[in-house]
């Protein structure tokens, strides 16, 4: 399965494998959270370069929205862990913060339904057992990333 997927694919793939538990770890420190989704953002654009018009661009992109929405939750976290840190109230909580859990919602419910579109409804790229393990490893990050993005 590895060389069925193009290297913009899986440098997402280990990322992100990299940061759930960096996240968890961390438990919503500020730096880590701010680090992580900087991490998690460029890895998100790096995950989409050339691939255009590429059978795996569909893949590729499902990665880099996946990344996309663990860094919002990394961003989310990092900002949530700032305020309560700095006793703020819940009122000056709001701002750019209050945007980030709605954003990250958004995202959850975006990334599952591309996997249902794309494992149900379009034909998959690929066949046999390379295909299924593509589905498994789809679902997988679908629910990663809701649970984690749940968790923060």
């Amino acid at each position: 399965m590895w060389r069925s997927v193009p290297w913009q694919g899986r440098q997402s793939a280990l990322v992100m494998a990299a940061a759930m538990p960096a996240l968890a770890v961390a438990n919503g420190a500020p730096g880590a959270g701010l680090l992580l989704g900087a991490v998690l953002l460029l890895s998100a654009m790096a995950g989409t370069i050339g691939v255009r018009g590429t059978p795996s661009a569909a893949m590729c992109c499902h990665r880099a929205l996946v990344s996309l929405v663990m860094a919002v939750c990394a961003f989310d976290g990092a900002g949530a862990g700032d305020s309560v840190a700095a006793g703020a109230s819940e009122h000056a909580h709001g701002g750019m913060t209050g945007v980030l859990p709605v954003l990250a919602v958004v995202g959850v419910v975006a990334v599952v339904l591309w996997t249902v579109v794309s494992e149900w409804v379009l034909a998959p790229v690929h066949q046999g057992r390379t295909a299924r393990l593509l589905a498994v490893e789809s679902w997988a990050m679908a629910a990663g990333v809701a649970v984690m993005c749940v968790g923060f």
